[in-house]
């Protein structure tokens, strides 16, 4: 993946960055940055020493060859890490250009990235940033403060846009490869690309990228995707080629189908991304962003036993 300087945006664009900078401040609040703070630190743990065992200690954390050679038993003490990593992989690819209602799930991506940085920046953690489309794109370092944060979504919004297949496996490979310790790993996509070639593929590589970190699959919907409105007669135009499609949307049969093909594919890409073993939860591009990634924060604490 490459690196690039920041890129120079028209005032229109800079308009959409602060504009995508008010929305999601407000949303950093005790609530969203608590909900952070309980489900990501304390899962990155380090080593401190190993001392001898005290009632209360939890039996699961005793060194048993240290306990073996000392003839008592010993305990492994760790610490919190100081310092989490977060690295967002977004999809610029051309679907993600799609918004029927005033926000491009590329623009909702962009949104996730600033809402995360921003949480992040609160308890000094870094974000790193890596894009793709036909092929892997810009990449950032992991690191802090605002400038950072605002420069993520520049880089989200500023992607060239793709015209082909958005390719999921190469920025996989190229994340196993390059992400070295272990790190929290937002994937975000409307993952269309993976109802189409290589998708066993894309499994395994992301099945070996959870096995190292803590992988959450952030999936972007339109609710044009999901529901066609009885509107008459529809013209769709593809983004990426192709030819144009008219649907008579006020025809039942016409809008249920329009459904059904919708759950078929959210239900294919929910098993792929299970058989993978990640975390899964949606984003939509209309509404308020903070709920489902509180959702996203309640379901993991109920998991791990923490409450909601």
């Amino acid at each position: 993946m490459r690196e690039r300087n920041a890129a120079v945006l028209s005032p229109e664009l800079l308009a959409r960055v602060h504009q995508i900078h008010i929305r999601t401040h407000r949303l950093v609040s005790t609530a969203l940055a608590g909900g952070y703070r309980s489900t990501f630190r304390g899962s990155g743990l380090e080593f401190e020493e190993v001392r001898p065992y005290m009632p209360g200690d939890d039996v699961r954390s005793i060194d048993w060859n240290v306990t073996a050679r000392a003839g008592e038993a010993y305990v492994k003490s760790f610490r919190e890490e100081r310092e989490l990593t977060l690295n967002l992989v977004l999809d610029t690819g051309s679907t993600m250009d799609f918004g029927s209602q005033g926000w491009s799930k590329r623009e909702a991506a962009a949104q996730l990235a600033c809402l995360v940085s921003f949480i992040a920046m609160r308890h000094s953690d870094r974000v790193g940033l890596s894009l793709f489309g036909e092929e892997p794109g810009a990449h950032m370092r992991p690191d802090k403060g605002r400038g950072h944060a605002l420069r993520l979504v520049r880089e989200v919004l500023t992607a060239p846009a793709a015209v082909g297949q958005t390719d999921l496996l190469s920025v996989l490979q190229q994340a196993n490869r390059a992400i070295r310790g272990r790190s929290v790993l937002f994937l975000v996509s409307d993952f269309l690309c993976l109802l189409h070639g290589e998708s066993e593929e894309c499994v395994d590589e992301l099945s070996r990228l959870a096995r190292t970190h803590d992988v959450i699959a952030v999936r972007v919907v339109d609710p044009l995707e999901e529901e066609l409105p009885a509107a008459g007669l529809v013209r769709l135009a593809p983004i990426a080629g192709g030819k144009q499609r008219e649907l008579d949307a006020s025809a039942a049969s016409v809008r249920e189908r329009w459904r059904d093909e919708a759950t078929e594919r959210r239900e294919k890409i929910e098993e792929l991304l299970a058989r993978a073993r990640v975390d899964l939860f949606s984003i939509p591009t209309v509404g308020d962003l903070g709920e489902p990634v509180q959702e996203f924060f309640r379901r993991r604490q109920a998991r791990r036993g923490g409450g909601a």
